[in-house]
């Protein structure tokens, strides 16, 4: 049976921070900041809403998020500037890593995209940066009505792509995107980015850590 392999998308195939350069713009020397801000709270906010089973699309996550850290950082944004980093958010660049490692992996794996987003956002994102060609399905969370790192998420992965466990591999930048794979017995390929990444002390761990995408193939079966 041919491999699965199952990219997540934000933070792992496609840079969330790609809309630093254009907060500069906006509000200088804290653009960076406010960067991590915005996706950290974004995050909470889906896990929030799984824990409470009250589902709404990763982009509602996402501009909640916004106008919470506006106000958490004291920054004033004009109702045009906020939809320009809404816009933005939906056409974020990918990592230079990620085109030709697809390519490769297309000849051997069946390729899936996994992720928190929903379905238009994620159709448009990877269309963008012309990568939605090397998968076979995307599948997003909004089909389950839940978010990463439900169990739920990862059983419906495994439906989707008609495969066990051990045929099937994660490959997410996300610590809790890899926690919830490794519950459920999925292997896991952790890419720790930055040195300054840091995996939490649970008990479960990746099948397999690696810097860049480059170094995926060899660790592949």
């Amino acid at each position: 049976m041919t491999p699965v392999i199952a990219f997540d998308i934000y933070g792992t195939l496609i840079d969330t921070h790609g809309v630093v350069a254009l907060l500069e713009k906006f509000i200088g020397s804290d653009a960076t900041k406010f960067s991590e801000k915005w996706r950290e709270k974004q995050l909470e906010y889906s896990f929030r809403r799984g824990l409470m089973s009250n589902y709404k699309a990763f982009s509602t996550c996402t501009e909640a998020s916004l106008e919470y850290t506006c106000k958490a950082m004291q920054v004033s944004l004009t109702d045009d500037q906020k939809q320009m980093l809404l816009d933005k958010y939906r056409n974020l660049p990918c990592f230079d890593d990620v085109i030709d490692v697809l390519k490769s992996l297309t000849r051997k794996y069946r390729l899936v995209a996994f992720s928190n987003g929903d379905s238009r956002a994620l159709d448009r994102l990877l269309n963008n940066v012309g990568i939605d060609r090397y998968f076979e399905l995307i599948i997003s969370a909004e089909e389950a009505k839940t978010f990463k790192p439900d169990p739920v998420l990862y059983h419906h992965l495994l439906r989707r792509v008609e495969s066990r466990p051990g045929n099937a591999y994660l490959v997410s930048s996300n610590p809790f995107d890899i926690i919830g794979a490794r519950s459920v017995s999925i292997n896991a390929v952790w890419v720790k980015r930055h040195d300054s990444m840091i995996f939490d002390p649970w008990e479960y761990e990746p099948t397999s850590i690696i810097r860049t995408l480059r170094e995926l193939p060899a660790r592949l079966p």
